[in-house]
């Protein structure tokens, strides 16, 4: 008996079947969407959230940034002051935005980093909610007092804070920021007894450290410098590894004796965004964040304010956050400082 040659009907693999057509339009739906979110934005003001009060570096840096994003995106950018509860009010407000590029972050590196080991019920979580767009610039860290403290070198405080227990304040803009951080560490280190004053930014507290309600602080030369330079307050020393291009004068904490982690760390004011906003809005505003940072008449602005200008790219960015934050959370976890 003959086998049965006849074909096995297969079904054509034509656009015809309705699977086919539904998985087509849907691939197209996704580019046209995708190409969309970039061609069409911004398509209305944009907001970088500053998570101090006005008058500190990270404000000053913001509406630099601003100036210069507005130009190129041809949409107003507004920064937008949210401070309190050590950065966690600003942070958690951008973490929790619709992801469509409007509303941004420009963060220092304590609430992104001290912050998971500050606060055990942290609102947000930066590795998960946040996604980063570019460092913006490096900022250069100053120890200074107020000129009636009768020290002129960073050990000269120490000996000054040894023999006046409890009369010595070190102020910051916010508890578990990086000031709060030394403070800990010097009375633990040294055998001191000082107090702690956390502002909601780098503003207030300056106006403070000036009138002698707190005497001492590691501020933003940012922030600082020109009362540094007017003699309203004196420099003792400066974080990180080289003396900074605005206090070169200042010299660096290492070149003291001082040579640990805590006097070393500076980190990037970076700016971030919410974790699912599309690729193609975190890197062209990662490009726009460089050819900004890459402007003369920026650099010479912030290097005048004691920063660094950056302007990396988004996977540059997110690699030196991935390394700076083990860092920065054993630093953390150094001081045994915790806030709930």
């Amino acid at each position: 008996m003959k086998a049965d040659t006849h074909p096995i009907a297969r079904p054509e693999a034509s656009m015809n079947t309705p699977l086919l057509r539904t998985a087509a339009l849907t691939c197209l739906a996704l580019a046209c969407s995708a190409a969309l979110a970039q061609d069409g934005y911004p398509s209305r003001p944009v907001r970088i959230v500053v998570q101090y009060q006005a008058g500190g570096s990270t404000d000053t840096v913001a509406r630099i940034l601003a100036e210069g994003l507005a130009k190129r995106l041809g949409q107003p950018v507004v920064v937008d002051n949210r401070s309190g509860a050590g950065g966690i009010i600003g942070t958690e407000h951008v973490a929790k935005s619709v992801p469509d590029g409007h509303t941004l972050l420009l963060t220092v590196p304590g609430p992104i980093t001290a912050n998971l080991v500050l606060y055990k019920k942290l609102p947000y979580d930066p590795r998960t909610e946040l996604r980063m767009v570019s460092d913006v610039v490096s900022p250069s860290m100053v120890m200074a007092v107020n000129p009636a403290v009768p020290a002129r070198d960073f050990k000269g405080l120490v000996e000054a804070v040894r023999q006046s227990p409890g009369k010595y304040a070190m102020g910051s803009w916010g508890a578990g920021t990086q000031p709060h951080q030394v403070q800990v560490f010097m009375d633990k280190a040294y055998g001191l007894q000082s107090l702690h004053v956390a502002y909601k930014g780098e503003g207030p507290m300056s106006i403070d450290l000036i009138s002698g309600v707190i005497q001492m602080t590691l501020g933003s030369a940012a922030t600082l410098k020109p009362f540094i330079d007017a003699g309203k307050l004196r420099a003792l020393a400066v974080a990180g590894p080289r003396r900074s291009k605005a206090l070169p004068d200042v010299p660096t904490f290492a070149e003291q004796g001082y040579r640990e982690p805590v006097y070393a760390i500076t980190g990037s004011i970076s700016l971030m965004a919410p974790a699912r906003t599309p690729d193609a809005i975190v890197e062209r505003l990662g490009r726009e964040v460089a050819a900004v940072m890459r402007e003369p008449q920026v650099r010479q602005r912030v290097e005048a304010l004691g920063l660094e200008a950056q302007g990396n790219s988004p996977a540059e960015a997110s690699a030196a956050y991935a390394a700076f934050l083990p860092v920065a959370l054993d630093l953390a976890r150094s001081t045994g400082v915790t806030l709930d």
